[in-house]
């Protein structure tokens, strides 16, 4: 093999990486599966996407070891191949952030519609957490939350929040949290808790980050 051949392999190894991700709904595919392991059936629900076009999608991603699969009963359970594949995503969509501002605007136009005008980072929400009147909300799906959540965070999907909320102190503040930025279920918490009088801010990151920094979390039994 020539220096040239050389190059050519490596080169098109990693373009075949980038195409793989280079599509809307396969990044939030990756985005979902760093809560945890799901079925096809599930990640077609959670990104309103047929079965077998997920299928297709899960398949690209596994042909190049993004995420891999294991069998229970009937159904494959699809994960993240490692933590290393969150973590190329987390910097992408970081600099998409920082660096776009055609997707920066429309997450601040997104979340000023739903009045959501102040967030927490991880960091800001770790000073916090060592006061008084700190409510942690978890409003992902029960099933992610049981595969992992934030220290005693309270699980109460979004879609049963607005028959829940007697459930939630009115004191103190509430800071809602689910997969991450672009999840729209904490955006939505926030909106609905302010308009019923309770204190409520957004954590800017989600649950993976929390988890692949290192910080102690909790699994349900």
């Amino acid at each position: 093999m020539n220096k040239r051949e050389y190059k050519d392999h490596v080169y098109s190894g990693l373009a075949d990486l980038t195409k793989a991700l280079a599509n809307p709904r396969r990044l939030e595919i990756v985005d979902l599966l760093a809560q945890g392991e799901f079925t096809v059936e599930d990640i077609a629900r959670e990104t309103s996407l047929t079965v077998a076009n997920a299928s297709q999608h899960l398949q690209v991603l596994k042909g190049v070891q993004l995420v891999s699969a294991t069998r229970d009963g009937h159904y494959l359970r699809y994960r993240l191949a490692n933590p290393d594949v969150y973590r190329a995503w987390q910097l992408l969509r970081t600099y998409g952030v920082q660096r776009q501002a055609s997707i920066a605007r429309v997450v601040a136009d997104f979340r000023t519609q739903r009045g959501v005008l102040q967030t927490l980072t991880i960091d800001e929400l770790l000073g916090k957490l060592n006061g008084e009147g700190v409510v942690l909300l978890d409003v992902r799906s029960a099933d992610e939350y049981r595969q992992g959540h934030l220290p005693q965070a309270v699980s109460l999907p979004f879609a049963e929040l607005v028959g829940r909320l007697e459930e939630l102190p009115r004191t103190g503040t509430i800071v809602a949290y689910c997969r991450g930025p672009f999840c729209v279920f904490a955006d939505e918490a926030v909106q609905l808790l302010t308009a019923h009088g309770y204190a409520a801010v957004r954590l800017e990151e989600g649950f993976p980050d929390w988890k692949y920094r290192g910080l102690p979390y909790e699994m349900a039994k």
